[in-house]
């Protein structure tokens, strides 16, 4: 049952993106599992309905779980990782799972359809369902440094849609695993948490970013010119 809920594909060497598709499209985010030499990366945790890490292509070396920002779309598998980082600004949400950092509550509203085209399981009940506290065990910023040992990503700090929301880039390879900073699909900007100045911001960096290859939070990989189309567009309609 746990095979058949995922379905997982690679995006670029080393990287794989694993997806929920029977998620409504709006909480269907992209999760990416990268191998290193040392350890393995894994990047957002859909929304824990059914368990995450033995369906993930993990190597087998230790793993660390990075969450992008705090929304139930990415972090209802986190709990199953023992080594868990995000950004400080949402650690009390990772801990608590809380509205609204969270928007837990958001899911299973079916406010444009049902929010899972079938079940994950006969026995599941939406109703029963919540996220299960996931505290992080290291914290990451602006500036620091997730080594693989045989690859680097730095933490880029992009707040807007949430206020600890973070890209990892991989400067060597050109490749920016952006969460939901931005991704093709119309970026959300209207939540809690949400912050339009910051988001502003955010765009003007991303549309210098040197980078060849984007895997956003959501949709379909994007290149840089893609990107570049997508943060000047926001800008333009919100700057």
């Amino acid at each position: 049952m746990i095979a058949e809920w995922f379905t997982t594909h690679p995006v670029a060497p080393g990287v794989h993106l694993t997806a929920e598709p029977a998620v409504h499209d709006f909480f269907r985010a992209n999760l990416y599992t990268v191998t290193g030499r040392d350890r393995d990366l894994q990047v957002d945790f859909g929304v824990g309905v059914a368990p995450l890490a033995a369906a993930l292509p993990l190597s087998g070396r230790p793993v660390l779980a990075v969450a992008t920002h705090a929304h139930v779309d990415h972090v209802g598998g986190f709990h199953e990782f023992a080594a868990r980082a995000g950004h400080a600004a949402e650690a009390a949400s990772f801990a608590a799972m809380d509205e609204p950092g969270t928007l837990q509550s958001w899911f299973g509203q079916e406010r444009a359809g049902p929010s899972l085209a079938r079940l994950p399981s006969p026995s599941f009940r939406l109703a029963d369902w919540a996220l299960i506290p996931a505290p992080l065990t290291e914290t990451l910023a602006e500036g620091g440094v997730i080594d693989l040992g045989d690859r680097r990503f730095a933490v880029l700090h992009l707040p807007g849609h949430s206020p600890g929301s973070i890209g990892l880039l991989d400067e060597a390879a050109g490749l920016l695993i952006a969460g939901d900073a931005i991704y093709q699909g119309g970026l959300v900007d209207d939540i809690p948490g949400a912050d339009i100045g910051a988001y502003c911001a955010t765009m003007e960096r991303l549309r210098h970013l040197d980078c060849a290859l984007v895997l956003g939070g959501h949709g379909d990989p994007m290149t840089r010119p893609q990107m570049q189309a997508i943060a000047e567009g926001y800008l333009r309609a919100r700057g």
